[in-house]
């Protein structure tokens, strides 16, 4: 070991000479740098890959999301085209059930609530009442037999019919979107992420048991 002179000491930590007036050892202090450079090193890296992850995370939840609202579209494409064989419907049940202008009525009430629909909820419940109503005029039929035999009639019917199975393997779809949807946004640490960005769950859409029937209904017995 080095003995210290006037001028010099040595240093607690390492046991080189310093000098006396020193207040730090450079020696040490240099080994102090490179060590904080590594932390500084790691503590970047790190910053960056959970950037990354949530990146990851974000983009994510936007394609699935878009999922959802692609499904959404096939869904609303089937429910215009019920939409626009209404009038027709009616137009046709009217010139043969005069005294049932009550139920004429629901269908129409029942046709604008969905054309004047703001969201997908509201969508969804006159989607829902606008089936009921189509259901109970399809059943009047069995009271006028000259309806029934009417071909222009039985046309909106098988029309009507096969777009209410296209509706229902559309709502099959757009549910699957939506069950990964809200799954990815509710499992941690996903919904950490969600929640930091604003994203929502969104709302299955399943039919009744009155529109699950109307499905397998033969209207031409």
């Amino acid at each position: 070991m080095k003995q210290e002179n006037s001028t010099t000491k040595l240093c607690k930590h390492c046991k080189t000479e310093i000098p006396k007036d020193a207040k730090v050892c450079p020696n040490c202090r240099k080994k102090q740098g490179g060590k904080l450079k590594w932390i500084i090193i790691g503590v970047v890296v790190l910053i960056v890959l959970i950037v990354i992850y949530f990146i990851s995370m974000y983009n994510s939840f936007v394609k699935l999301r878009n999922s959802v609202k692609d499904q959404w579209s096939q869904i609303d494409i089937q429910l215009k085209r019920r939409f626009d064989l209404i009038p027709n419907l009616v137009e046709t049940v009217k010139g043969y059930a005069t005294h049932e202008e009550e139920t004429l009525q629901k269908v129409i009430e029942a046709r604008n609530s969905y054309q004047s629909a703001s969201s997908h909820e509201d969508a969804m419940k006159a989607d829902s009442e606008l089936t009921k109503s189509v259901s109970k005029l399809f059943a009047l039929a069995e009271n006028y037999p000259d309806l029934k035999a009417n071909q222009n009639f039985v046309s909106l019917q098988n029309e009507i019919s096969s777009t209410e199975e296209k509706i229902a393997y559309a709502r099959q779809f757009y549910s699957d979107a939506v069950l990964k949807y809200n799954n990815s946004i509710q499992v941690f640490p996903g919904s950490m992420v969600a929640s930091m960005f604003g994203f929502k769950e969104e709302k299955y859409f399943e039919a009744t048991s009155t529109e699950r029937e109307n499905v397998k209904v033969d209207f031409s017995k």
